[in-house]
């Protein structure tokens, strides 16, 4: 079976290839198979110059990696994937969200790790829009993840608006309803 991931709420071809660091291996000298390929950061940055001149490099973030870094490249890259080493790892939700809303990335943000369906809905919040899950789990059962809630309290990327600003109360049923200022 080809190499699937979810993106949008499909599940596709997964189309880019991962390249990770060998225990020994030096950034500066590993060698950037041909084709689609989603570096890590230390290797952008130790191979920026030869790199630069291909149009089919992506670039993936450690969670213990600030997006920041990116600042000035980011229109170069297709695609952006934040590393989930354990699921219990939180902290690529900060950077994906640092990505989308500060920096403004546009481009395809990809979950990659030990992504879980637990997690995608709010991977999904956060600006996640690609998500290559774990293959020792079923990736259509992954997608349901995507539609686990139909309404959101919070604002976040996806919703701008926290949900008591979006829903509209007239006077009279704010007075009816005695829990309203609980």
């Amino acid at each position: 079976m080809p190499d699937q991931i979810i993106k949008g709420r499909s599940i596709v071809a997964n189309e880019w290839q991962l390249l990770r660091l060998a225990e020994g291996q030096e950034a500066a000298s590993v060698e950037v198979p041909a084709g689609k390929t989603i570096v890590p950061l230390a290797v952008w940055e130790a191979q920026r110059e030869a790199l630069s001149a291909r149009s089919d490099i992506g670039v993936w973030l450690a969670p213990d990696q600030r997006p920041e870094v990116l600042r000035d490249d980011l229109p170069r890259f297709g695609v952006i994937a934040v590393d989930f080493p354990k699921f219990t790892d939180g902290r690529g939700y900060s950077i994906a969200y640092n990505l989308r809303m500060r920096l403004g990335y546009k481009g395809e943000l990809r979950a990659i790790g030990d992504v879980l369906r637990d997690q995608l809905f709010s991977m999904q919040r956060v600006g996640f829009d690609a998500y290559d899950t774990r293959k020792d789990r079923s990736i259509e059962d992954a997608l349901k993840g995507l539609t686990v809630f139909s309404e959101t309290y919070q604002a976040s990327v996806d919703t701008k608006a926290p949900l008591f600003r979006r829903h509209h109360r007239s006077a009279a049923a704010e007075h009816k309803d005695a829990g309203a200022g609980i």
